[in-house]
């Protein structure tokens, strides 16, 4: 079967985090960390120069994601496609927090004299997105977005957008947060319930990745942002069956009486729980999650939400199994479409 126009698949995916080196494991119980993520071993010295904690799991996350997709080979993670064909959607609102107060700081003391010109461009907002673009030479669409709990999930869809409108034939797509004094104070949350980690997914058009031979994992489906949980869920599984699985806003909890949007028998997943708030990175662990859930044998939809009804904003996405699935570039990908919200006139350069 071919893939229809603007469909567009999970073909990679990637982490940094204690307790969890596979999307598998992410649905069990994390396996006792010594320490934090070790983000050397993955990234090395180049990595880590000049770039912080937020940046460096960044790195590793995508790395990973980019091998899992076989758009990265050797050890020296050569790039396997043309750079143009490849974005970059980042999703933090925390990661760099410390490094742009402290420059503020910096300069109210001292003035801007006193600030390094080789961790000044750390305080941009949109610095893990970049340097994950200039780490693997990708020359498409770079952009971040920091947006409040629904960020993850926005940034998923905003990277699909992209693809399925001709912008790029793939995109990485990472989340993650850290923390520090800095993200502890703003927040009030002690560190030991905050995420220290990142997750990276390759979102791609089926036709490409069938192309090249990629195997595809999931499909991307429709994506929602509503002003409420129940109404969210409700516009993206109108009357058809429940999902397999639910992946519930972060500290979710179940109303008192039978106002729950999904039925009760469809397991929950608060990945918050088990790996700390994870504020913008929670949207794209929510889908490395759902990947691992497909891959070990998940029937039906995966239902991704992230969001506040007290904020008056919840996003939600539906991953999709793959039908057909099969190695080999004559393999189909996927029979899904994601929703479009860029115009697809823009023509993609030849790779």
């Amino acid at each position: 079967m071919t893939a229809a126009p603007g469909t567009v698949v999970v073909t990679g995916a990637g982490l940094a985090l204690p307790g969890a080196d596979t999307p598998d494991a992410l649905l069990r119980a994390p396996a006792p960390a010594a320490g934090p993520f070790d983000t050397a071993p993955r990234i090395g010295h180049r990595g880590h120069r000049y770039k912080d904690r937020a940046t460096r799991l960044a790195l590793c996350a995508a790395l990973d994601a980019l091998r899992d997709a076989a758009l990265v080979t050797g050890e020296d993670a050569a790039l396997a496609v043309p750079g143009v064909t490849v974005g970059v959607v980042g999703s933090s609102n925390l990661g760099n927090l410390d490094t742009a107060c402290l420059t503020a700081a910096t300069i109210a003391e001292e003035s801007a004299c006193g600030l390094s010109p080789m961790s000044l461009p750390n305080a941009s907002s949109n610095v893990i997105a970049s340097w994950v673009a200039i780490r693997h030479g990708l020359r498409g669409p770079n952009l971040t977005l920091c947006n409040g709990p629904t960020s993850g999930l926005d940034a998923l869809h905003w990277g699909a957008t992209l693809v399925s409108a001709g912008r790029v034939r793939r995109a990485v797509v990472v989340g993650v947060e850290t923390h520090n004094p800095v993200v502890e104070d703003l927040t009030g949350v002690p560190a030991a319930e905050l995420l220290d980690g990142a997750a990276a997914v390759v979102v791609e058009d089926a036709r490409w990745a069938r192309e090249r031979g990629a195997r595809a994992a999931a499909v991307l489906g429709p994506y929602e942002r509503r002003s409420g949980l129940g109404p969210c869920v409700a516009a993206l599984l109108p009357q058809g069956p429940p999902p397999g699985i639910w992946f519930t806003p972060e500290r979710h909890e179940e109303p008192a009486d039978a106002g729950a949007p999904v039925p009760a028998t469809v397991p929950r997943h608060d990945l918050s729980r088990a790996f700390g708030r994870a504020s913008g990175a929670l949207g794209v662990l929510q889908c490395a999650a759902a990947v691992g859930w497909l891959a070990a044998g998940g029937s039906g939809d995966a239902l991704l939400t992230c969001g506040d009804d007290t904020a008056d904003a919840v996003a939600g996405l539906l991953l999709r199994p793959v039908t057909g699935r099969g190695p080999g570039p004559g393999a189909p990908c996927a029979v899904s479409s994601v929703t479009s919200a860029i115009s697809a006139s823009s023509a993609m350069e030849s790779p």
